[in-house]
């Protein structure tokens, strides 16, 4: 085609004129064959109008949904969004209407991975903790706050996949017994990690720590519930890294509460940015969805997005397509087409 690609980029990156983020790539884009801005307006869910202009979209929080679209008002080809959960996104909605969801697992491999390790290590050594007694001039209660070495654990891994693969090669310098729970985890792939697969309840049962980086669907909602929870050791602790729903937040609290589990490390919440009284416990570590945010992130995740981008641009079928249907549809094909 002979007029540039145009690309919006969703308004929710910007605090005024800062890129919140800051680089993230977007400077690959000043290039001839292609046009980019931020969309006009910061919104919390696409409509029709949002979208119209562009050829490609790149955003972080806005959701996707059926209402997103509309017969007769122009669509992208692509939304690529910076990050790798797709949840608020309406994936059939996108694929009849011949639109390509892209995320950026390989952006966000490394630091989210790098992320939970400090979380572990954050909760096994009391470290939120023991920054309050020195704040407080307390010192002389820092005995009673004796750690967990990570070295001669059995780490659980529930979900092991891309990041989770990544995780445990941060974990290859420790000594430790490492199990999962994945039923996509080809047994190869696993033994090849030096990971032995089980099911959810030997998970619960035999692990000293419980690492939570499933993606979060159906089946992974409430997973972590009351009942996995009462099975998990009186001194495991639980680290959640992925998506706040797939633990039952209520059960955790009556878990860290009465002592069936010793602590856990939340990045994530079942309603966020609401907590359920959590935060009043003393036995949990909590950052606010964002203890991966790094400038290593951010570049890695809007590089993801921009190649994305740029491949479409060039009539290629870009990586990491979420809804991989979509690439077999005749209008999205032909629509491909049209930029080669």
């Amino acid at each position: 085609m002979a007029r540039p690609f145009r690309i919006g980029v969703s308004r929710d990156f910007l605090d005024g004129d800062r890129n919140v983020w800051g680089d993230i790539g977007l400077g690959r884009l000043d290039r001839p064959d292609v046009t980019w801005e931020y969309l006009p307006d910061d919104v919390a869910s696409f409509a029709p109008e949002h979208l119209a202009p562009y050829d490609g979209v790149l955003f972080a929080a806005p959701a996707v949904t059926e209402a997103s679209f509309a017969e007769g008002v122009p669509r992208p080809l692509v939304l690529a969004r910076f990050g790798v959960g797709y949840d608020t996104v309406d994936l059939a909605a996108c694929t009849s209407n011949a639109v390509a969801i892209t995320i950026t697992p390989d952006g966000a491999r490394r630091p989210v991975a790098t992320a939970t390790l400090a979380m572990l290590l954050a909760v096994l050594h009391n470290l939120v903790a023991k920054d309050a007694l020195v704040r407080e001039r307390n010192w002389a209660e820092r005995t009673n706050l004796m750690g967990t070495g990570l070295n001669g654990l059995t780490i659980g891994l529930f979900g092991v996949g891309n990041t989770g693969g990544e995780f445990l090669r941060l974990l290859a310098p420790f000594d430790v017994t490492l199990i999962g729970h994945d039923p996509f985890c080809p047994p190869e792939r696993a033994a090849e990690m030096g990971v032995r697969l089980v099911d959810r309840a030997e998970l619960a049962a035999a692990s000293d720590a419980v690492i939570i980086m499933a993606a979060l669907t159906p089946e992974t909602f409430h997973a972590v519930d009351a009942g996995f929870l009462d099975a998990m050791k009186p001194s495991a602790v639980l680290i959640n890294m992925a998506r706040g729903p797939i633990v039952d937040e209520a059960a955790l609290i009556d878990a860290l509460s009465s002592g069936s589990i010793r602590a856990a490390g939340l990045d994530v919440f079942e309603d966020e940015p609401q907590t359920s009284g959590i935060e009043k416990l003393p036995n949990v570590t909590l950052a606010p969805h964002s203890l991966s945010w790094t400038s290593e992130m951010s570049l890695g995740n809007g590089n993801s997005c921009v190649d994305a981008l740029l491949a479409v641009a060039a009539g290629q079928a870009p990586r990491f397509v979420v809804n991989r249907d979509v690439l077999d549809s005749p209008e999205f094909r032909a629509r491909l087409e049209e930029w080669a």
